[in-house]
């Protein structure tokens, strides 16, 4: 187990209090460089598109910009779609996945689209390698309002501010062994409540709302992952995460109900992708491809079904 499995995530019979969560952050380490593995590729993206910092994140001694990379000459008559990554931070190939998405292939929508990227929404998670963040709050159950997220809420804000309604919504996701390993025991520390544990899923599936499943949209891009890797089998019960599937590799969530990223905006198109980069089947590389042909493929559903 990594450096934060000591005794602090101990199961006991109560929940952490603020002396528990501050004693957890002092056990963290930086283990990768958002300035160079993030920023940079932000930066660089300035010559075609608008580089706009909505918030900062001020956990001391650290200090994280927050950037939104957009088209330029945004039109209301357009459709507009927000692509998130880096809600969990140390989910690697949604951060990256979302940068290649607006490098390689942002331009080619943009005359259908208005193209809003989020890319690393927990850049202290990125760094450190964690779900949650400073405050051991998990931005990807925060996206309500008041939010507990510092993460979660400067979003909200920029949206707001700015009146943006999207259409589609695609928050780019990973499930991996830590998971097991070291997440859920630590929530079961922090909460004093026993997690169960599932199976972790060999391969890319999606999560969409249970309110608004939006079926054949799920469908189209599950059928454009699979020329880039292999969707997650159900499991003995089968289930994907314990959760029953409407179709190959989708199942639903309350998305609104549990705080997720990808209730907030109300898109009409969304879901959550999630790839398993510890599978022995996909390389790092082939994650963040499958997290580009998700977008590629449902904005091509969107173009090809004539909905936009």
């Amino acid at each position: 187990m990594k450096e934060q499995q000591t005794d602090l995530i101990t199961p006991r019979p109560q929940k952490w209090q603020a002396e528990d969560k501050l004693a957890w952050f002092e056990k963290q380490t930086i283990k990768r460089s958002y300035q160079n593995d993030v920023l940079k590729k932000i930066t660089a993206l300035a010559t075609d598109f608008r580089v706009e910092q909505y918030g900062e994140l001020c956990y001391s001694p650290y200090n994280y910009p927050l950037y939104i990379v957009t088209t330029r000459d945004w039109d209301n008559n357009k459709p507009s779609i927000l692509i998130t990554g880096g809600v969990h931070g140390y989910e690697t190939s949604g951060v990256h996945g979302a940068l290649r998405f607006i490098e390689k292939h942002g331009l080619n929508y943009a005359e259908k689209f208005n193209i809003a990227v989020a890319p690393c929404i927990s850049p202290w998670g990125y760094e450190t390698v964690n779900r949650w963040n400073p405050d051991a709050t998990d931005p990807n159950r925060s996206f309500y309002q008041p939010s507990p997220s510092l993460e979660a809420s400067q979003l909200m804000e920029y949206v707001k501010k700015h009146r943006l309604n999207f259409m589609t919504h695609i928050d780019l996701h990973e499930t991996t062994d830590t998971d097991n390993t070291e997440f859920r025991p630590a929530l079961t520390a922090r909460d004093g409540v026993e997690q169960e544990l599932t199976d972790i899923p060999d391969g890319f599936y999606l999560v969409a709302d249970t309110n608004n499943p939006k079926h054949d949209f799920q469908g189209a891009i599950i059928e454009a992952v699979r020329k880039v890797t292999h969707i997650a089998p159900v499991d003995a019960n089968g289930k994907i995460i314990g959760e029953s599937v409407s179709q190959d590799g989708v199942i639903h969530y309350d998305t609104k109900q549990l705080g997720l990223c990808n209730g907030f905006t109300n898109a009409l198109y969304c879901t959550t992708t999630e790839v398993y980069p510890d599978s022995p089947q996909a390389t790092g590389e082939d994650c963040i491809n499958a997290q580009v042909a998700a977008v590629t493929g449902g904005l091509d559903y969107l173009i090809n079904e004539n909905i936009v």
